[in-house]
């Protein structure tokens, strides 16, 4: 049998929620193959969905900023090889600077700024890239939001609709923008409703759940199905999950009670989330 070892263990943890005593259990039973091991416990329904751990692969920072009417907001990822160089103040300048310069940039800021870029790698001695960039223009009413999560780490750019003008300084649409961001941040939607996930995705889902209830009466089967498909959704669309501030309600919930309270109707267009280091 394949030796199992603790940091097999703690992986297969991070990558579904499991149990450590459940994770071993799999990794044993798989004889130390991880994908079996996860197929497994998805069997089992105990992994509710494929999970990717927080683990940094890169060095760097994530850094957002929107414009002060809410109507443009970018966010961009810079890498560099150590975490000492991460926490140096000339690398957090520039991190500032080349976000503040991705708001006027209507091209591929890794283009645009490359020799801002070596410029930086000269001065500090270390491999520097701007790794990805995002920037959301809003068309029409609405405005953008954003959140920095641990330094650098996580970071979210949403785009909120809404009809009056007067919404975007209204305290508890602020709150609530930031609460949204928070969501994103923390429970990682996949996606931002149901039309946004994926056909084969779903059938695989009804694959896996079909095996689960094998052997139950038929008349009784779909209405399983049905269930565990609405659960599978509110873990990963965002208007279906709970709300992680209060989790008896949902985002669609939260929603519709905030906007009677600020006397709008408030919506989530769109989002983007990254993990540092993540494709």
């Amino acid at each position: 049998m394949a030796e199992i070892t603790a940091s097999m263990v703690k992986e297969l943890r991070d990558a579904t929620n499991v149990s450590m005593m459940e994770c071993k259990r799999a990794l044993q039973e798989a004889e130390g193959d991880k994908e079996k091991a996860f197929k497994l416990l998805r069997e089992r329904g105990m992994a509710v969905a494929a999970k990717k751990a927080d683990r940094v692969a890169k060095n760097g920072k994530i850094a957002a900023k929107v414009s002060d009417d809410g109507k443009t907001g970018v966010m961009i990822e810079i890498n560099c090889e150590t975490d000492f160089v991460t926490r140096n103040e000339i690398f957090q300048k520039f991190v500032v600077e080349m976000t503040d310069k991705a708001m006027d940039c209507n091209g591929n800021p890794a283009e645009a700024f490359k020799a801002d870029i070596v410029a930086k790698v000269a001065e500090i001695g270390e491999n520097i890239v701007l790794r990805k960039s995002e920037k959301f223009v809003v068309e029409g009413s609405g405005a953008i939001a954003s959140y920095i999560h641990m330094g650098g780490t996580c970071g979210v750019l949403a785009e909120l609709g809404f009809e009056k003008a007067d919404t975007l300084n209204n305290a508890v649409y602020k709150e609530l923008a930031l609460d949204i961001c928070l969501q994103i941040a923390a429970a990682r939607p996949a996606s931002l409703d149901r039309s946004g996930v994926p056909a084969q995705l779903v059938e695989d889902e009804k694959a896996l759940f079909l095996k689960q209830v094998e052997g139950k009466p038929a008349n009784i089967v779909e209405g399983i199905l049905k269930g565990k498909l609405n659960k599978f959704y509110s873990q990963i669309c965002l208007i279906e999950q709970p709300f992680v501030k209060e989790d008896k309600i949902s985002i669609t919930q939260l929603l519709e009670a905030k906007s009677k309270e600020i006397g709008d109707t408030v919506t989530i267009k769109r989002y983007t989330r990254w993990q540092l280091g993540d494709a």
